[in-house]
């Protein structure tokens, strides 16, 4: 029986200059999506009308090859017989589930607006005429200059490479890397217009094993992350950092199910550390901005495919993700969630998506051209080394890759090598202080606190979390040799060392270091936002009520402004009225009845302050999906007051400029299903520029009806503390 035709085929086309490996990859390609459905390979260049003729090739495949097939009908077309130099015999060409067109210009606008996706493949000139002649001979010799000057001027008009949806970058000389193909179907499948199409291929590539490793040792995890991942451009530490270092946090009232036992209190509000990058065959990593998302596969492999396209962030997380039927499984005896899957941030100006204004994150004045910082930006670890710090163990695991057992076996000799070993010294994050300024004055934040007031008492909110930002430069600095000349080589302030130092002396739960290319995340975080086990369990931990500690006050003045924190009515009306709130975020997909408030006002201690920290628990609804569970609750509630509509309308009126990776969450999403995300609280931000290192650091607290400016003033000096004191640096007069 014969098929029957699809009513309309997806179309790929696989553009690039003469040279770059069109045909080779549209054959691979053609065979591999051939498993599952039928498939129509074109090349184009059976129709060019000879060696100039390279946009009448365009538009002859346009009106009798593409448009037809389509449209899903026969395309009657003559080849071009290049020995004759005439139009030769009419061929039918039959359509088919997967239409691929190879060749220069394929790309190229009229052909562009037939297609469902654009493959640009991107190599060097030399290695493209080596390719090239190697593949027709001398035949070519003659002709390269002047069809590639046709290339140039077609180009030059048509920018086919920034319009692609997917750019494969080929630095690997003469020969392309079998897996190259992988990643271009991996790329391929990102795409929103193809998902559907070729569902199998996503679904083979979200199936992998995963081999796990443990080892029973106490290594230096400073030394881990340097060995394994200290050269990696975009890397994550989600450290549980209270759990190794002193003093840990005191807690009041039950930490509830899944907290385990640790050697600083009666429970480990965090039991796991991880360190992942996205290194490897199967890695891969992400940028969203402003409604763009990139999606890079193998980047650190010689042939990377990149993938972009338009669509909101927590959409394509509904994809990335895990759905229940979906999960992976764990390894066996690993009790955390994190099982391999992505990691990152979520800035909190992806509130766009959640109902808030469109508040963009604009350029940095003097970084490379890009946009801004991106609202967020995730790695997919496809390897990764998990901490059980209550069991003492540390976990390897890597997805089954041809590449797996030879990082197995580098990850296992890093962690042996240090486990033992003495504790590194912290060193100064930077030769100077950094001298930051604050987006506002002392007099200027006291009286937007009177303004949320006013909007409080016009019945307007009845919570706000304000905030404002300190921000600093360090300039690139050049240092000077013995007889005063200037060395090569720029001195920049190193966020690496600076987290380093910080874990140690404000060590919290959910601290974290980030680093995503000129961007890096710094963080001290003792608040989660949301977890959600395999299982569906979710938990928020939200912090309101915040006291200073003193580390020379004694334990009797200690246990004082502890007590006084516990019972203070303004701190127990700001925690309750954000529980409330994610008592109703959760609601929204969870299972009737099963929202419950499992901690209400504990009090956390950690080094540098005092917490007034709740839980609220629920179950998540059958079949729901988790990206839109974590949607409904971003922004984090106790980031933004209550209610989170309208009062993230009054913060944008009042507040100075976007809050970027700041008041969002970072953490990871796992291929169980699993996800723990911390609020982007007590951390510093850092990014490189040519002028040096743009630092930021964002701080605020609720505002309520009986606040005093004076007060939340001094509140928000405290909370920036354990960061500006572990640079050296004071809190802007």
């Amino acid at each position: 029986m014969t098929p029957p035709r699809p009513a309309r085929p997806a179309v790929i086309a696989i553009d690039g200059r003469s040279g770059a490996g069109k045909t080779s990859l549209a054959v691979e390609l053609a065979a591999r999506l051939r498993e599952h459905r039928s498939v129509t390979l074109v090349h184009l260049e059976d129709l060019y009308p000879g060696w100039d003729g390279l946009v009448e090739g365009i538009e002859r495949c346009a009106a009798s090859v593409l448009g037809p097939l389509r449209a899903g009908r026969t395309a009657r077309w003559r080849a071009w017989d290049w020995a004759a130099a005439s139009d030769g015999e009419e061929r039918l060409t039959e359509p088919a589930d997967i239409v691929v067109l190879e060749g220069v210009g394929a790309g190229a606008e009229p052909l562009r607006a037939l297609c469902d996706a654009v493959v640009w493949i991107d190599a060097e000139a030399e290695d493209r005429r080596h390719r090239a002649l190697e593949r027709d001979g001398e035949a070519y010799a003659p002709h390269w200059d002047r069809w590639a000057a046709q290339e140039e001027a077609w180009l030059a008009a048509d920018d086919v490479p920034t319009a692609a949806a997917v750019t494969l970058a080929v630095h690997a000389g003469p020969s392309r890397p079998d897996d190259a193909t992988d990643r271009v179907i991996d790329a391929l499948a990102e795409l929103p217009a193809l998902r559907e199409a070729l569902a199998p291929e996503r679904a083979a590539r979200e199936s992998g094993a995963v081999l796990a490793r443990r080892i029973v040792a106490a290594p230096e995890a400073d030394d881990v992350f340097a060995a394994l991942f200290g050269s990696s451009d975009r890397a994550v530490w989600l450290d549980a950092s209270d759990a190794v270092r002193g003093p840990g946090v005191r807690a009041e009232g039950p930490l509830g199910a899944g907290a385990a036992p640790g050697p600083h209190g009666p429970a480990l509000r965090s039991r796991f550390s991880i360190m992942a990058d996205d290194g490897g065959a199967r890695g891969r990593h992400m940028a969203h901005r402003g409604g763009a998302t990139e999606v890079a596969f193998g980047p650190a492999t010689a042939s990377p495919a990149t993938a972009r396209f338009d669509q909101p962030f927590f959409r394509w997380l509904d994809s990335a993700w895990g759905r229940p039927g979906a999960a992976a499984e764990a390894p066996g005896g690993l009790d955390c969630g994190f099982a391999l899957g992505w990691l990152g941030y979520l800035g909190y100006e992806l509130k766009r998506e959640c109902g808030g204004n469109d508040v963009r994150t604009g350029p940095v004045e003097g970084a490379a051209p890009g946009g801004g910082t991106p609202d967020a930006q995730l790695v997919f670890a496809s390897r990764a080394v998990v901490f059980d710090h209550a069991l003492g163990e540390v976990w390897l695991l890597a997805l089954d890759a041809p590449d797996a057992d030879a990082w197995l076996d580098a990850a296992e000799a890093a962690v042996t090598a240090t486990a033992g070993a003495p504790e590194p010294d912290a060193a100064d994050s930077a030769a100077s202080a950094p001298s930051f300024v604050a987006r506002d004055s002392a007099d200027a934040y006291r009286a937007k606190v009177r303004a949320a007031k006013a909007e409080i008492t016009e019945g307007n909110t009845y919570e706000v979390c304000l905030t404002t930002t300190l921000e600093a430069l360090i300039p690139s600095v050049r240092p000077a040799g013995p007889a005063g000349d200037t060395a090569a080589g720029d001195v920049r302030f190193d966020p690496w060392t600076a987290y380093r130092a910080l874990r140690r002396r404000s060590p919290a739960p959910f601290a974290a270091f980030a680093r995503f290319g000129p961007l890096a995340v710094v963080s001290s975080s003792p608040e989660r936002f949301l977890s959600i086990a395999a299982d569906g369990a979710l938990r928020a931990e939200p912090i309101k009520g915040t006291r200073r500690r003193s580390p020379a006050a004694d334990p009797d003045e200690d246990e004082r402004v502890r007590a006084e924190l516990a019972a203070n009515p303004k701190d127990r009306a700001e925690n309750l009225m954000i529980v409330d709130l994610l008592r109703n975020d959760l609601s929204h997909h969870a299972v009737p009845g099963s929202v419950a408030v499992s901690r209400l006002f504990a009090v956390e201690s950690y080094a540098t302050v005092h917490q007034l920290v709740s839980t609220v628990d629920a179950r998540l609804r059958p079949r729901e999906s988790r990206a839109e569970a974590v949607a409904a609750a971003f922004p984090p509630g106790s980031m933004t007051g209550a209610p989170k509509i309208s009062t993230m309308d009054i913060l944008d009126r009042l507040e100075v400029g976007p809050r970027g990776v700041y008041s969002g969450a970072i953490g990871y999403f796992s291929r169980t299903g699993a996800a723990d995300l911390s609020v982007v609280i007590r951390t510093l931000v850092a990014e490189e520029t040519a002028a040096g290192t743009r630092l930021s650091l964002g701080v605020g607290g609720a505002v309520v009806a009986d606040s005093d400016p004076d007060e939340e003033y001094d509140e928000i000096r405290a909370k920036a503390f354990a960061v500006l004191s572990t640079l050296g640096s004071s809190f802007p007069d």
